[in-house]
């Protein structure tokens, strides 16, 4: 229950049950004794992953009436190979069959996360570039999204907006310049919110840098220009670059010295996790 009163997710959870079991898990109800006990094998299927979300199963089964008992429970962050267990839990067949969806959306999901997250941090080993995820997440989600980027080796972005200034470019229109939008910013925000520039051109780059940002974001540059703002910035402050970032590219736009890639791909398009629950029947 740690992890699930750490990330607020109680709610999150009862909520996503209660939408799937609805007024009750007829199939189940009609098929199944509700005193017949059984025993669930989560396996991976298809490809290796970076398991992630196992506190949330005993939870859910919890929730479902299942009573269930941990016989085992793969650490977070595993990396398990296609076969493998995951996890593996006695207890009630009626709750652990009604949980059995909902409990496979969020491993699936935070698992596709992770281990998405996990092959980009891959691609960057041995740079100084971070990899790190962005607001892009989906409603009523975030907690458990950025959470398993952590699990996959990433770093966390703004959590929410008021978690840090982050200058874009409508902010620069209706402020009316970089300086004035940073100007602004400093006279008001507290002395532990960094201010952060989103950067289109070159030439904002430099203004930023004037302007005293304390942090650059490159916003859809290619490897050129991303290298010419190096250049540009010297090291004086950190950068990060953000759009149009995969697999293919993500090491050249590291190896060019940057701190921060951030890349929304991992939490707003991610594949899910290939993951399956088996069960049997216990005399």
């Amino acid at each position: 229950m740690e992890l699930i009163n750490r990330l607020g997710l109680s709610d999150l959870l009862q909520r996503a049950l209660a939408e799937d079991v609805g007024q009750g898990d007829v199939t189940t109800t009609l098929t199944v004794p509700p005193n017949q006990r059984g025993r669930a094998r989560i396996m991976v299927k298809a490809a290796p992953v970076v398991f992630c979300g196992g506190p949330l199963v005993e939870v859910l089964f919890a929730l479902a009436g299942a009573q269930p008992r941990l016989r085992s429970l793969a650490p977070e962050g595993a990396r398990l190979e296609p076969g493998a267990l995951a996890a593996e839990f006695d207890g009630y067949l009626v709750g652990m069959l009604a949980a059995e969806r909902v409990m496979l959306n969020f491993l699936q999901h935070m698992t596709g996360i992770a281990t998405a997250t996990a092959e980009f941090v891959a691609k960057a080993a041995g740079t100084a570039a971070r990899i790190i995820d962005t607001r892009k997440t989906h409603p009523g989600l975030r907690a458990i999204e950025k959470y398993a980027v952590g699990i996959g080796g990433g770093g966390n972005h703004r959590y929410a907006l008021d978690s840090g200034v982050l200058i874009k470019d409508n902010h620069i229109v209706a402020a009316g310049s970089i300086a004035a939008a940073v100007q602004a910013a400093r006279r008001g925000a507290p002395h532990t919110l960094k201010i952060q520039v989103e950067c289109e051109t070159l030439d904002q780059v430099e203004e930023a840098l004037a302007a005293q940002a304390d942090v650059i974001l490159l916003d859809n540059m290619d490897l050129d220009h991303i290298r010419r703002a190096c250049s540009i910035v010297a090291k004086r402050i950190p950068i990060e670059v953000s759009g149009n970032v995969n697999l293919g590219n993500v090491r050249a736009i590291a190896q060019t010295g940057v701190e921060l890639i951030s890349v929304g791909a991992i939490t707003h398009s991610v594949r899910a996790a290939d993951l399956s629950m088996r069960l049997e029947n216990l005399a």
